[in-house]
């Protein structure tokens, strides 16, 4: 009896058969990367190790801007507290100096600094009423005392000076640009297909209100760590990313979602890369969208972010504009919606290389939309059809319900007949 071994040839077996097998490129699992930008356009970086502190404490107007709600309103009540207790002090000091706190050995007709100023008490009050000019009536200043009119005055100023900033970070908190950014929103997917024969990397934006922003521009930057050819690390490369909208005054007009379009050619950072690398790689697309808002003036930011788990290749935003009896409309359900189309999987650097990857995609997408237009042909002619089937059958039960008389006919020949028999 022959071996297996004679029989079944090597090059046949499982083992060689496997070995020839073709396989897949394997890519390594993606580490997954801290964003730079999260997609609420908050700034995901942590100040360590300050030492100069005090740089804050020069800029005090900025720094009370910045601060939570919270610590606003403790300082702003500490510092009103604070100021009318100091000043509750002065008005006692210059009682107690004038001796208007000395109650039993004081003649009957001795006029005070301050009338009914007898106490802290009545001091903390009276300084309230003078720095809020409340006035109740009950305590006033003299001209005894030329002391009390240096407090009265050096008060008001110092009021006024307290009263002009509180004042000025309220309205700097309640008008800031991030509150008008809130309504700025972005697809929160980005797509890559081909457009206009090239590949596409492609965002949506809009604006929610109807009160427009005044000079709007997008800026696009591609984050990612590289090590430059003399071995230094940048773990956050910032790389400018040209967009196809730009113009010699790179504005835009947002009345409606705009679709923000990035050609991937030789300048760009991502022409070397394919679907299956891009989904590999660490890479951020960071967008900033800024303007001046046409109600208050303020210049507003609006920034996202896009990682490479939210890039989608193959794929285009789905049309939401729509003219409806004379008027544009905007379906914002279907803003960040997007709808697979033929796009090759290769990188752009390759497409440069081979043209007839790009000219057989093409062909087929032009086929896939035949395709499409003709099934869309055919189910409205169906659904056309079915409603004049259905109105017939309407109008067949309709009819049915009528009485018909029924009309008997005779020949000439049947009806001499008929007369001969009946005489």
């Amino acid at each position: 009896m022959l071996a297996r071994k004679s029989i079944i040839p090597e090059e046949f077996g499982l083992p060689g058969l496997v070995s020839r097998m073709p396989r897949k490129p394997v890519f390594r699992d993606r580490v997954n990367k801290a964003r730079f930008i999260a997609k609420n356009g908050s700034c995901n970086l942590a100040h360590k190790n300050i030492r100069e502190q005090g740089r804050f404490l020069q800029d005090v107007f900025t720094t009370l801007v910045d601060l939570k709600w919270r610590f606003t309103l403790v300082i702003f009540t500490t510092t009103f507290v604070s100021s009318w207790l100091l000043f509750a002090m002065s008005w006692w000091l210059v009682a107690f100096a004038h001796g208007d706190l000395d109650l039993d050995s004081e003649p009957q007709n001795r006029t005070h600094c301050v009338t009914d100023v007898k106490s802290f008490t009545s001091a903390f009050l009276f300084s309230i009423e003078v720095q809020v000019t409340i006035g109740f009536g009950g305590r006033m200043i003299t001209e005894q005392c030329p002391t009390a009119i240096t407090v009265l005055i050096l008060q008001n100023i110092v009021g006024l000076i307290i009263n002009a900033i509180m004042l000025g970070c309220i309205f700097m908190k309640t008008a800031q640009s991030n509150r008008r950014a809130e309504t700025l929103i972005f697809s929160r997917h980005a797509v890559i297909a081909v457009r206009n024969n090239n590949l596409c990397f492609m965002i949506r934006i809009g604006d929610l209100r109807k009160s427009m922003i005044i000079g709007a521009t997008v800026r696009l930057q591609v984050v990612r760590k590289t090590t430059t050819p003399e071995g230094e690390v940048i773990p956050i490369h910032q790389i400018d990313v040209p967009t196809e909208s730009a113009v010699s005054s790179n504005s835009l007009f947002l009345l409606a979602p705009l679709i923000i379009c990035h050609v991937i050619d030789k300048h760009s950072p991502l022409y070397d890369l394919s679907a299956m690398e891009l989904q590999c790689s660490d890479l951020e697309v960071i967008v900033i969208l800024e303007g001046v808002v046409e109600t208050t003036g303020i210049t507003t930011q609006a920034r996202t972010s896009y990682v490479a788990e939210e890039i989608q290749w193959g794929h285009r935003f789905v049309p939401i504009v729509t003219e409806e009896e004379g008027v544009y409309s905007v379906d914002y359900s279907k803003f960040g919606n997007t709808m697979k189309v033929e796009t090759p999987v290769c990188s752009a650097k390759e497409l440069d290389e081979k043209p007839s990857i790009l000219i057989q995609t093409l062909q087929k997408s032009e086929l896939s939309y035949q395709n499409s237009l003709r099934k869309r042909n055919s189910m409205r002619r169906n659904n056309s059809m079915r409603k004049v089937a259905g109105g017939s059958g309407s109008l067949r039960r309709n009819n049915s319900g009528l009485v018909v008389p029924k009309v008997q006919f005779f020949t000439p020949g049947d009806g001499v007949q008929n007369l001969n028999a009946v005489t």
